[in-house]
């Protein structure tokens, strides 16, 4: 096996940030939700650098993952202010574009976060986990970790959403190319021809979602062995699914966040992997490449051989396998979210 390497990296709701001085440059953060542990740590890394720069910075979110309306509402509302940029992590990849469009048109600079719009150009830049190879690397760990068992796993996968493609779709078929199975159109899941793929089902990206599709996949193929999670929520309920059949400790499961309670779970032995981003990092990113858009229109590079800059992944697991870099969850304690 290939040695995989991570990267390094040490109605509308919103949230005023009205930060004392900060006049001269207004900012928005749109995010999916204001719940999960994930937006919750992009917003906290936003206002801190916003405070730091002396910027005006207002948060919203959508109702729930998928609130795409708010998300074209909020945008309007940033451009009627008078915002100079816009942070965005889209719901819908795709249908977000035309709003987009509109607020860059209108002279704002946006920058999308952990999730690329589709096409990834429809916004000025993107600071985002490198979400395939992300899963590339959960992927290529329970391929090691299974050993010649690998050749007849029982697979489920707890996607995020329907919509395609996404972050769900990148991590998803990461993992697929790490433990070897061939991907077909690689901007879809669903369509792969291998044997040990049980099924597919959406979690919505939280625990009740998780045990939900669990139960569901269980129902299919109750011999399911290697469970993959779009995140660390959908991943604590597939556990607790599995708990009430009795099947909690034969069973790997391996996600992706790196959120403190995932680490945590990494710890406990309900994830045996997961591949840890960095929210903070993205969000502070992207304030600064705001101030710099409206101080001289100038915007940051992408990373070398990418298409959008890259603040790092790192596989958390207490059980290490040959050719996988990875950190234990003490490490990913020390850098953990939430």
């Amino acid at each position: 096996m290939r040695k995989l390497l991570a990267g390094s990296a040490l109605a509308m709701m919103c949230v005023s940030g009205s930060v004392a001085g900060a006049e001269d440059i207004k900012a928005c953060l749109i995010t999916k939700t204001d719940t999960n542990p994930f937006f919750v740590k992009m917003r906290e890394g936003a206002l801190a650098k916003s405070e730091e720069l002396g910027v005006d910075l207002s948060t919203y979110a959508g109702k729930i993952d998928g609130d795409h309306e708010t998300q074209v509402a909020a945008i309007e509302t940033c451009i009627a202010d008078g915002a100079k940029g816009i942070l965005l992590t889209a719901s819908d990849t795709s249908s977000i574009v035309p709003a987009v469009q509109q607020a860059r048109e209108a002279g704002l600079v946006v920058i999308a976060l952990d999730t690329p719009l589709d096409p990834i150009n429809a916004a000025d830049m993107t600071f985002a986990t490198d979400n395939f190879l992300a899963g590339e690397l959960i992927g290529a760990w329970a391929a090691a970790a299974l050993g010649d068992d690998a050749a007849n796993a029982r697979i489920a996968m707890l996607d995020l959403a329907v919509s395609q493609p996404t972050v769900g779709v990148l991590r998803d078929q990461g993992f697929m190319q790490g433990f070897g199975i061939d991907l077909a159109d690689p901007n879809k899941w669903g369509d792969e021809d291998d044997s040990r793929i049980v099924g597919h089902d959406v979690t919505a990206g939280n625990e009740e979602g998780g045990r939900r599709a669990m139960e569901n996949l269980l129902a299919v193929d109750p011999m399911v062995n290697v469970v993959y999670t779009i995140n660390e929520p959908a991943a604590a309920g597939a556990y607790e699914a599995l708990k009430a059949i009795g099947r909690e400790n034969d069973v790997l499961i391996v996600s992706v966040d790196g959120g403190c309670p995932g680490v945590a779970n990494v710890e406990a032995g309900v994830i045996g992997a997961t591949s840890q981003q960095y929210p903070l990092l993205m969000a502070s990113k992207g304030i600064e490449a705001i101030v710099a858009w409206a101080k001289d229109g100038t915007k940051p590079a992408n990373t070398p051989g990418k298409d959008f800059f890259d603040t790092g992944v790192a596989l958390v697991t207490n059980q290490p396998v040959d050719g996988v870099e990875s950190i234990d969850s003490s490490e990913g304690t020390s850098l953990c979210w939430g």
